[in-house]
C-alpha cells in the first residue's frame, strides 16, 4: 500500500477519533491550515467544521485580529518564551514532550467571555517528521469564576480581618488609654483625698492651736495684771520693811536710856520671843526669794504669750526660731524635766518668715516625742540650730529607744503610732510634716534602735516670691 493511502487512512482514523471526542480539539498542518475541527470545538467556539477546515482562520474563533496560537508556535518551532503574547501565560507540558499548556480568558467567546485551558502538542509522521500540531481546549470558566469568587472572598475576608484587627487594636489601645487615664485619675483622686485629709487635719489642729493660743493669751493676760500688782507692791513693801528695820534699830538703841528696869526687861523678852535678830536676816531673804518667784511667773506668762502669738496667728511674720524653741521648752518643761536633761547648742541664725504658732507646734511635738522615747533611766535631749545657705535648720535629738527600721517609712502617716492604745493619736508627726511642707521645708529623721533619734527640720529664710505676691492681692 502506498504512503499516500496510509496517510489518508491515518487522517480518516484521526477524524473519527476527534469527532467522537468530548474535548474540543483542532489540528493544523505545517502550513497552518486546519485539517480537523471536531464537533466539541464547534459547540465550544461557535464555528462550524465547514467554516474552518481548509482555512488558516482558526485565530478568528479566539481573537478579533490575526495572531498565533500555541499550535502555530509549535509548527513554526518558536519558543513561546520569545513571544510577548505567551511568555507570561504558558508552561511546558509535564506529560507530553514538546507540548505546551496555557490558561487564558477570551472575552469574544459567548456573551461574557470564557476561560479556556489549552494544550498544544506536535504531530509527527511515521518517520518522526513534524506534520502538524494538535490543540485541545477545555472550558474552565466555572472553575476560574469559582476560584476568582473564592479569591475575592478570601481577599475580602483578609481585608475584613485586617480591618477588624486594626479596629480591635484601636479598641485595645483606646481601652488601655482609658484604663491608664482611669488609673491616673484614681491616683490623682487618691492624692487629692490625702491632701484634703491632711489639710483638714491641719485646719482642725490650727483651730485647736488658735483656741489654745487665745486661751493661753487670755490666761497670761489675766495672770499678768495681778502679778504686776504684786511685783509693784513687793517693791513698796521692801521700802516699808527698810523703814521698819531702821525704826527697830532706833528703838534698840533707845533701850539703854529707859529708866524703868521692868520696861527694859519686857522689851528684851519680847525681842527674844519674836527672834528679832533672825527676822532681820530672814525677812530680806524671803523677800528676795518671793521676788525671784514673781519674776519666774512673769517669764512663764511671757512665754505663754510668745508661744501663742495670738496677735500674729495665721499671719506670716519674721521670727527668731531660738525664741520660739525657748518659749516652747518652758511650756512643756513639766513633760521633760523629770525624764531628761535638755542641752541647747544654738548656732547664729537669722530671723525667718514663718507662721510662729505652727512652728512652735512642730517644736512641741518633737520635744514631747523625744521625752516619750526615753525610758525609765534619765536621758538627754539636745536641741541645735544652724544656717545653711538660704535655709535655717533646727534639730531635736534624744538618746531614747529609737525607731524600728520597718516603721521609719510610716512615721509621718496620719494616725500611725507605735505607742500603746490610748497613749497617742498618731497625728503629731503627720501634722508636723504638713506644717513643714507648708513652709516649703523638709523634715529628716535619723534613728538607731537602742541609741536614739534625731529629727532635723530645715526651713527657707523666706517664702517664695509668688506666695508673697498672692498674700498682697
Amino acid at each position: 500500500m502506498s504512503s499516500f493511502h496510509v496517510e489518508r487512512s491515518v487522517e480518516h482514523a484521526l477524524s473519527e477519533l476527534l469527532d467522537g471526542h468530548p474535548v474540543a480539539t483542532f489540528v493544523i498542518d505545517t502550513d497552518h491550515v486546519i485539517t480537523h475541527w471536531n464537533k466539541a470545538c464547534e459547540h465550544l467556539l461557535g464555528w462550524g467544521t465547514h467554516e474552518m477546515v481548509g482555512t488558516r482562520q482558526h485565530w478568528q474563533a479566539f481573537y478579533t485580529k490575526p495572531r498565533p496560537l500555541l499550535a502555530d508556535l509549535i509548527v513554526d518551532n518558536i519558543d513561546p518564551a520569545t513571544d510577548r503574547n505567551f511568555r507570561d501565560k504558558y508552561k511546558p507540558s509535564s506529560l507530553i514532550d514538546g507540548a505546551y499548556e496555557e490558561e487564558d480568558f477570551f472575552p469574544n467567546l459567548g456573551a461574557a467571555g470564557h476561560w479556556l485551558q489549552s494544550t498544544a502538542a506536535p504531530l509527527r509522521g511515521h518517520d518522526g517528521k513534524l506534520v502538524g500540531a494538535i490543540q485541545s481546549l477545555r472550558d474552565v470558566t466555572e472553575r476560574r469564576v469559582a476560584e476568582n469568587a473564592l479569591r475575592r472572598a478570601h481577599d475580602n475576608l483578609e481585608q475584613t480581618v485586617r480591618q477588624r484587627t486594626a479596629q480591635l487594636a484601636e479598641d485595645i489601645r483606646q481601652r488601655q488609654s482609658a484604663e491608664e487615664e482611669l488609673r491616673r485619675r484614681n491616683i490623682e483622686l487618691t492624692e487629692l483625698n490625702e491632701t484634703l485629709s491632711r489639710t483638714q487635719q491641719q485646719l482642725v489642729q490650727s483651730d485647736k492651736l488658735a483656741s489654745i493660743g487665745q486661751l493661753a493669751a487670755g490666761v497670761a493676760h489675766e495672770i499678768n495684771n495681778p502679778i504686776g500688782y504684786i511685783f509693784s507692791n513687793f517693791g513698796t513693801l521692801q521700802s516699808y520693811l527698810d523703814s521698819l528695820f531702821s525704826m527697830l534699830d532706833a528703838y534698840q538703841e533707845a533701850e539703854a536710856a529707859i529708866v524703868d528696869p521692868a520696861v527694859a526687861a519686857r522689851l528684851r523678852a519680847m525681842r527674844d520671843q519674836v527672834e528679832l535678830g533672825f527676822l532681820r536676816t530672814d525677812i530680806p531673804t524671803l523677800m528676795q526669794e518671793s521676788k525671784e518667784g514673781i519674776v519666774r511667773v512673769r517669764h512663764i506668762v511671757q512665754d505663754l504669750k510668745d508661744f501663742s502669738r495670738v496677735d500674729n496667728q495665721q499671719e506670716w511674720v519674721w521670727a527668731d526660731l531660738r525664741q520660739g524653741i525657748d518659749s516652747t521648752l518652758n511650756i512643756v518643761s513639766n513633760e521633760i524635766k523629770y525624764k531628761a536633761d535638755v542641752v541647747r547648742e544654738y548656732g547664729e541664725i537669722p530671723d525667718i518668715e514663718c507662721l510662729p504658732l505652727q512652728i512652735n507646734q512642730v517644736v512641741m511635738n518633737l520635744l514631747v516625742n523625744a521625752a516619750h522615747a526615753i525610758g525609765s533611766m534619765r536621758g538627754r535631749i539636745e536641741i541645735r540650730t544652724g544656717c545653711e545657705g538660704e535655709n535655717v535648720w533646727f534639730s531635736v535629738s534624744d538618746n531614747g529607744s529609737g525607731i524600728a527600721p520597718e516603721n521609719l517609712g510610716r512615721i509621718f502617716d496620719p494616725f500611725f503610732t507605735t505607742k500603746e492604745v490610748g497613749k497617742g493619736t498618731g497625728l503629731g508627726l503627720s501634722l508636723s510634716y504638713g506644717i513643714v511642707q507648708k513652709h516649703h521645708g523638709r523634715i529628716d529623721v535619723d534613728s538607731t534602735l537602742g541609741r536614739g533619734t534625731t529629727f532635723r527640720v530645715t526651713l527657707p529664710k523666706k517664702r517664695p516670691p509668688n506666695e508673697q505676691k498672692e498674700a498682697t492681692l
